[in-house]
């Protein structure tokens, strides 16, 4: 009878430890599964920043790099701006020989016979042909005379320019019985009488030159008296002489 109990607490102490066991086995596995979570979450987190991170990234590169356009956009716009501030500045400023030329001819000038004008260093006396020479003629007048001796008194004592004086005529055929063969004859011929006649008047042949344009540059239509009048014309073009 002692035997058989002694056997049944043994049996009891036996469940009861493998009870115990089984119980501090399941909480360790739950532990491991809730920790094996918790890394899932951790990785996932890791993963979700380091994502973020790459975004953030590729934003600051896109950030910067328009920042680099903004800042080459207003370089740009400064170059621009400046650029332009220096061709004001050449617009409004007259050169000396302008002035001086503007005041000897202002008469002509105020009559409409004499046009000038002066950009980036170049500057262009216009006559019409009506001032200068008689009708198909390429004899200077006495008041073509008169208009180029002012002319003449400013350029020759210019230092390194060049004067190009060109003719040009409007599209009415020369008369057939005349000197010229045609208007590119008459035009040229009316360049050189002008050449000749400055470097008379003490202009240095070496600073001049001539060039006839016969009727291909027109700065009016040839459709009326007076746009054909403002076709027929000489230019004296004072530039640098390089």
């Amino acid at each position: 009878m002692r035997r058989m109990l002694k056997t049944i607490g043994a049996l009891a102490l036996a469940v009861s430890a493998g009870c115990v066991s089984s119980s501090k086995y399941e909480k360790k596995a739950e532990e491991a599964a809730q920790n094996d979570t918790k890394a899932q979450e951790a990785a996932a987190k890791a993963q979700a920043c380091e994502t973020k991170a790459a975004a953030l990234e590729q934003q600051l590169a896109t950030a910067q790099q328009q920042l680099q356009q903004v800042t080459d956009a207003r370089d740009k716009l400064a170059a621009q701006a400046a650029a332009l501030s220096e061709q004001k500045g050449q617009l409004e400023a007259k050169s000396a020989e302008y002035e001086r030329l503007a005041r000897s001819l202002q008469k002509e000038i105020k009559a409409g016979q004499i046009e000038i004008s002066e950009l980036q260093n170049k500057m262009i006396v216009k006559l019409r042909d009506r001032i200068l020479f008689p009708s198909g003629s390429a004899k200077l007048s006495a008041e073509g005379k008169k208009a180029l001796d002012e002319v003449a008194a400013v350029f020759k004592d210019m230092k390194g320019r060049n004067v190009i004086v060109g003719g040009y005529t409007d599209d009415v055929p020369v008369a057939k019985k005349g000197p010229f063969s045609d208007n590119w004859d008459l035009s040229t011929a009316r360049a050189s009488s002008v050449v000749r006649y400055i470097a008379s008047k003490g202009v240095p042949p070496k600073m001049l030159g001539a060039a006839g344009f016969s009727e291909y540059r027109p700065v009016a239509p040839n459709d009326s008296a007076a746009n054909r009048s403002q076709n027929r014309r000489i230019e004296i073009a004072l530039v640098p002489a390089d």
